[in-house]
């Protein structure tokens, strides 16, 4: 069941910087614009390494010695492979330049609503929410719990900065929009349709 740990701990190190990612391009367009490549350098580099030393610091108290119930096993391998399937519909309909903030930079964005985006507003971020909540049962620590809670505030705040971009692009379509599409989960969608 050790390898359900080492999961653990890789879905830390790809989802949990993603916010310090965002955090570093999205405040900073300006800038960045006139330095596109050492935008996303700076990003990815910044962000990453200090996800890879956090881990590195705190890897003993982040997961458990022994191994998850079965039971923990499956649900947190099924959040994280929610964030496998939402991370793929999300770049398909998005393309992989976007995906990566590509557009945030250039400042050609178009407003997606077709595919996944009909149905959330924001399925990246959903599916990484599910990873790290997967990532946590499988560690099954108080301390990756802790670190997972305390993620999810830079997440929250990083989609109020992209949302607030977007209604600074596109006003009332993007109002309108929001207003439709829930931010994460379909329900409002299909409770519509119904």
């Amino acid at each position: 069941m050790r390898p359900f740990r080492y999961l653990a701990l890789l879905v830390f190190f790809l989802d949990l910087p993603i916010p310090l990612y965002w955090f570093i391009l999205h405040p900073l367009n300006s800038f960045w614009r006139r330095h596109m490549r050492a935008a996303f350098w700076t990003a990815t580099l910044g962000a990453w390494v200090l996800g890879a030393v956090f881990i590195g610091l705190f890897h003993n108290k982040l997961i458990d010695a022994g191994g998850p119930s079965f039971p923990i096993a499956l649900a947190g391998l099924v959040l994280i492979a929610s964030d496998v399937i939402l991370l793929r519909r999300a770049g398909r309909d998005l393309g992989p330049m976007k995906l990566v903030g590509h557009a945030e930079l250039t400042g050609k964005m178009d407003m997606i609503t077709d595919g996944i985006y009909a149905h959330v507003r924001h399925p990246r971020y959903a599916g990484m929410i599910a990873a790290v909540a997967g990532a946590c049962l499988l560690a099954e620590t108080r301390f990756a719990w802790i670190t997972g809670a305390a993620w999810l505030a830079p997440v929250m705040v990083s989609i109020s900065m992209e949302e607030r971009e977007m209604r600074s692009r596109f006003g009332a379509a993007y109002e309108d929009y929001c207003r439709r599409v829930p931010r994460f989960l379909p329900l409002r969608a299909r409770a519509r349709r119904a």
